[in-house]
C-alpha cells in the first residue's frame, strides 16, 4: 500500500550503522531549545494541518480545477503568482464527499492506484459555485521516485516554489512520509516518514529536497533526515500501540524534512470529515512526546544547495 517504488529514499530502510551528521547534536539541541518544556518531543499532527488523501477510480467524476486568485491583502507581485504544476489538470478525479483541510493550507491529496497517478492541491477550495480552485497543483505517478526534479521549475533564488505548483516548500509530493490510517491498523509502517520544524535553515536544503522556505540560522536543511536512536527499547516508554508502529518505523527508516511549521511535528493523513474513519481512540496528538527530542539524531546531511525562498524579504499571509 506504501507509495513510489521500491527503490524510492522513501522506501529504502537506514540499515545498520549509518553516518551521523557531524552537526547532528547541535541541530537536535537548537530544535529542543525552541520547543516549550512540555513538547520537547515530536508531535504529531492528527487533526490540524494535516494531507487529507482520497482514493478514486474510473467512476470518480473528473471536475476541472481552476486556478484560485491570490487572498485578499496578498503581497505577491507578479511575476510570483501562485500556479499549477507541469501536466496537472485540467479535468482532476475529485470525489462528491472530497474536503480540503481546514486549516489556512487546505491541502488536498487523490490517489487513483488504477492509473497509478496522484495529484496534490495546496489552498484548494470548492467554492459556492459547485467549481474547485486551488493555488497549486502537481500530479505525478505513485510507481514513480517519489521526487521532484528542480529542472521542471524555472524558479529563481529567493521566490517561493509555491509559485511554481508544489504543494509542499521542500519540493516534495505531499503525500510523500505520510502516516496512512491503513497502516497504524496494520500495526506495520514501511517507508520514512515526514515531518516538519520551526528551526529550519535560512536558503539551505539537502536532497530529495529541491528547495526551501526555512529562516532560521544554521537551522536543519529541508530535505534532511533524522532517525530515532534504533538502539532505544521502545518498551522504556508508556507509548500507544498507534504510537508504537510509528517509533519503529522512526527507528528503521527515520523521517524526511519537508516543511516549516510551528514546533516539530509528523505527519499523518488527514481524515477529518470523513465519516467512517477516524484517529479518535486510536492516535493522539501527543502519543509521541514520551521520547525525548535527544534520542533523535541527523543523519549525514550530503551536498547542501544554499538557494531558497527568502523568508526575511517576503512573505506571504496564511
Amino acid at each position: 500500500m506504501r507509495f513510489f517504488h521500491d527503490d524510492s529514499i522513501w522506501n529504502r530502510p537506514i540499515g545498520p550503522s549509518p553516518a551521523v551528521d557531524p552537526s547532528s547534536d547541535r541541530l537536535i539541541r537548537l530544535l529542543g531549545d525552541a520547543l516549550p518544556t512540555n513538547r520537547r518531543g515530536f508531535w504529531i499532527n492528527t487533526d490540524y494541518w494535516t494531507i487529507p488523501v482520497y482514493e478514486v477510480d474510473a467512476h470518480t467524476p473528473l471536475r476541472p480545477v481552476y486556478q484560485r486568485p491570490r487572498r485578499l491583502g496578498e503581497t505577491y507581485q507578479p511575476p510570483d503568482a501562485f500556479r499549477h504544476g507541469p501536466g496537472f489538470g485540467p479535468l482532476v478525479p475529485i470525489p462528491d464527499s472530497a474536503q480540503p483541510a481546514r486549516e489556512a493550507d487546505q491541502h488536498l491529496a487523490i490517489v487513483d492506484r488504477e492509473r497509478q497517478l496522484a495529484w496534490d492541491m495546496w489552498a484548494a477550495r470548492k467554492r459556492e459555485d459547485g467549481e474547485w480552485e486551488s493555488f497549486t497543483g502537481m500530479v505525478y505517478p505513485i510507481n514513480g521516485p517519489g521526487t521532484f526534479d528542480a529542472a521542471d521549475f524555472p524558479i529563481r533564488d529567493g521566490d517561493s516554489l509555491h509559485s511554481y505548483g508544489p504543494s509542499r516548500h521542500a519540493g516534495v509530493p505531499a503525500i510523500a512520509g505520510l502516516v496512512m490510517y491503513d497502516e497504524i491498523l496494520s500495526g506495520w509502517i514501511d517507508h520514512k516518514l515526514s515531518f516538519a520544524t520551526c528551526v529550519n535553515a535560512y536558503k539551505r536544503f539537502v536532497w530529495p529536497a529541491i528547495w526551501s522556505d526555512g529562516s532560521s540560522d544554521d537551522g536543519i536543511p529541508e530535505g534532511a533526515t533524522i532517525q530515532l536512536d534504533p538502539g532505544l527499547d521502545l518498551a522504556r516508554f508508556n507509548l500507544s500501540p498507534a504510537a508504537r508502529t510509528i517509533a519503529r518505523a522512526l527507528q528503521e527508516y527515520g523521517m524526511i524534512n519537508v516543511d516549516s511549521g510551528g514546533g516539530a511535528a509528523v505527519y499523518v493523513e488527514g481524515l477529518w470529515g470523513q465519516r467512517d474513519r477516524s484517529w479518535d481512540g486510536l492516535l493522539a496528538d501527543t502519543d509521541l512526546l514520551a521520547i525525548p527530542i535527544d534520542r533523535y539524531r541527523v543523519l549525514e546531511l550530503g551536498p547542501v544547495t544554499h538557494k531558497g525562498f527568502d523568508t526575511r524579504k517576503r512573505r506571504f499571509a496564511k
